[in-house]
């Protein structure tokens, strides 16, 4: 199996420092990364740990989900994902990734609103980046569209 990679570089210091992600294996970009801006509630063009773990997730899910919507024997038409991660103070110091939000609707033939909700808890269970991130809290809200 194919391996990806990224990297990071980064001047100065946590509070005044920046840094730039680039995005290696896909070589499709190369994003800002701040501290401080990680911490406020708005990014102002820069992109956080945070956010490339939601867009891990959420693209992982919708792939996972796929698979097993056709392994029911049911088509999915369309699959619309949301992930929100979560950053906040931590008890034991810093901070920590304290949960993770999956908002799954989905147009689907051949499974009805219980059955979909079924394979969508299977496939959170079974989504590779579920499974890396065990030890953080992952909610999920599936319905049909």
């Amino acid at each position: 199996m194919p391996k990806r990679s990224a990297h990071t570089s980064w001047t100065g210091g946590l509070q005044d420092g920046s840094g730039h992600v680039t995005l290696v294996s896909s070589g499709v970009g190369e994003y800002d990364v701040s501290f401080p801006k990680r911490a406020a509630e708005k990014a102002e063009g820069t992109t956080s740990p945070e956010e490339l773990i939601a867009a891990a997730h959420s693209s992982c899910y919708a792939m996972q989900l796929s698979a097993l919507i056709a392994g029911a024997g049911a088509t999915p038409k369309s699959l619309e994902v949301d992930a929100t991660v979560s950053l906040e103070p931590d008890p034991a110091g810093g901070f920590q990734i304290s949960n993770i939000a999956l908002v799954v609707r989905g147009t689907v033939e051949g499974l009805d609103e219980a059955g979909f909700k079924k394979v969508a808890d299977d496939a959170k269970a079974q989504c590779p980046v579920s499974k890396a991130l065990t030890g953080t809290t992952i909610t999920l809200d599936a319905g049909l569209a």
